[in-house]
């Protein structure tokens, strides 16, 4: 079964940038369509992105223009670059397979100054 280990978060100041990559292990990763989720405190899951196999992606509207969505299916990795970041997107992100709904433990991003 396909395993989801995310990366890169951690304290960041407003207006920062940040690349949070999601490597799976074992299984096929390039037929999948990946997408990344994130959960601020107290709130539920936010779809943030998804990436098909073939490189469309989807955003989530408040998101669109400050978040983008790419893989690398030589890496088995789906990356989440996140700019100019605010402190309402502290949040914990998740990657997540859509197909099979495998996630990832996710990744602590707090934005703050």
């Amino acid at each position: 079964q396909a395993q989801l280990v995310e990366s890169g978060g951690g304290l960041v100041q407003p207006g920062e940038s940040l690349r949070l990559p999601c490597i799976q292990s074992r299984g096929i990763f390039d037929i999948y369509t990946m997408a990344w989720y994130r959960q601020a405190l107290g709130k539920q899951h936010e779809l943030v992105a998804s990436i098909t196999d073939r490189g469309s992606t989807l955003y989530e509207d408040a998101v669109n223009g400050l978040c983008t969505i790419t893989r690398d299916n030589t890496k088995n990795t789906v990356f989440l670059h996140m700019n100019n970041l605010r402190p309402d997107y502290s949040a914990v992100y998740c990657c997540q397979i859509i197909i099979t709904s495998t996630w990832g433990q996710g990744t602590q991003v707090p934005v703050s100054s």
